[in-house]
């Protein structure tokens, strides 16, 4: 028998599955799990420890890799992420600050947001949970300890997730919670990403660029970027200057953790505070 597209029989997607399997649970606390990972003897007890306490908030928990060299860089930095900057340092291209298979908390938390967005095809779900969750003035903690093994394989659904899909999530939070409210500001980066994020941005929101800036002394000759496709004639010129000539607040599209310090270094020097005077947008 031919199934039509709106039978109940056909499969609805990740954010469906959530929702369907919630519903038909009936438990104070949501404990999330991936089928492919293992969670360690002891999570439940630690997580629902930190639930019971903050029952505005996702807990998530530190997880250890498998294999063990896999994605080191991104297990390293959702793992030693100060508890401070996990409801600030939301909009790099890592996703959540805690990840959706630690994910624990109390019911209503899902409640208030209303569950999960239920698309058929590939849809990070969980950043827009996480996303919404934050609007409405929830919090995130994380237990300080491995209670979980993330297996990493090239068959895992997060892979099917398109990267355009993630970027318009993170260019649209970008505008409305930052660049909505600034005069203007600088793209730190005159680079590949920082050049994609000016071209991704709403033609208001390009009208607030300063310029770029960077440490690489031949883009600063460069001098200044034009934006092809841009509708106005003649076409700006964006400056491109010395990091230390631009002014905040700053989009930093240049990623952590890989320039040996030299990025943190300068951002210390300058006394800049993290969602005041810039956003890491990597």
């Amino acid at each position: 028998m031919k199934l039509s597209r709106n039978t109940e029989l056909e499969p609805g997607g990740v954010g469906y599955a959530k929702n369907r399997c919630i519903e038909q649970s009936s438990g104070e606390y949501l404990c999330f799990l991936d089928s492919d990972d293992v969670m360690k003897p002891e999570r439940i007890e630690k997580q629902l420890k930190a639930a019971s306490q903050y029952k505005d908030a996702i807990i998530g928990c530190q997880f250890s890799r498998h294999p063990y060299n896999s994605t080191l860089r991104y297990t390293r930095w959702a793992n030693s992420l100060p508890p401070e900057k996990l409801e600030v340092q939301v909009l790099t291209s890592h996703g959540p600050t805690v990840i959706m298979p630690t994910w624990f908390c109390h019911r209503s938390v899902y409640d208030r947001v209303g569950g999960f967005t239920e698309v058929r095809k590939s849809h990070p779900e969980d950043l827009v949970f996480f996303y919404k969750h934050l609007d409405l003035g929830g919090h995130i903690r994380r237990v300080d300890e491995v209670l979980l093994i993330y297996r990493y394989h090239p068959g895992a659904m997060t892979f099917g997730i398109s990267e355009k899909t993630i970027w318009s999530l993170r260019v649209k939070r970008l505008e409305e919670n930052f660049i909505l409210n600034w005069k203007s500001f600088y793209i730190w980066n005159a680079g590949k990403q920082g050049r994609q994020l000016y071209r991704s941005i709403s033609e208001i929101s390009r009208k607030k660029v300063k310029g770029f800036c960077d440490v690489d002394a031949r883009k600063i000759t460069q001098g200044y970027y034009t934006f092809e496709a841009e509708k106005q004639i003649p076409r700006p010129k964006i400056p491109i200057v010395h990091f230390n000539d631009g002014e905040p607040p700053f989009v930093i599209c240049v990623k952590l953790d890989m320039t040996n310090g030299e990025l943190e270094r300068n951002i210390e020097g300058l006394g800049l505070v993290e969602n005041v005077d810039y956003v890491i947008f990597s």
